[in-house]
């Protein structure tokens, strides 16, 4: 099975994790410069804007799955520039869970559905990041949610 999957622990709350991973201010700082558009409600759109040679564009879309505050978050992605039709049977899923113990939180993410995708293997191949995963993501969510 392809899926990539990383933890890490963090000495944050899980609201304050979670105001991290979904707040545009936030996500801006450690995704690449894409804020989060989105009402945050199963079945809606979830876009990752970000300024680019002067133009706003959308690098990055999916769809809300699940969603339950403080705990677990899980939406799709696609590449809307991709040369694979963009149809949901092409959508990677990402999840993120948290687990909270006494104001420390541990992060899960995993990404997977690369073995069904367009390009999967690639695909999977460029999150893999030589084993790094999403390790480098972490890491600035880490640093953003303990200085808060």
């Amino acid at each position: 099975m392809l899926i990539v999957t990383n933890t890490i622990t963090i000495n944050a709350n899980a609201e304050s994790v979670w105001q991290i991973l979904t707040l545009p201010e936030h996500t801006a700082k450690y995704m690449f410069g894409c804020r989060t558009v989105s009402d945050w409600k199963v079945g809606s759109l979830l876009d990752w804007k970000m300024m680019h040679e002067g133009n706003e564009i959308v690098p990055v879309t999916g769809m809300i799955k699940v969603i339950e505050p403080f705990t677990l978050l899980q939406y799709t992605v696609i590449d809307p520039f991709a040369s694979y039709p963009i149809i949901p049977e092409n959508h990677l899923n990402v999840t993120y869970r948290l687990e909270e113990k006494s104001g420390i939180t541990t992060l899960t993410v995993t990404q997977d559905g690369f073995e069904t995708v367009a390009e999967g293997e690639k695909r999977y191949e460029d999150v893999n990041n030589n084993g790094d995963g999403w390790n480098p993501i972490l890491v600035q969510i880490k640093a953003i949610a303990e200085q808060l």
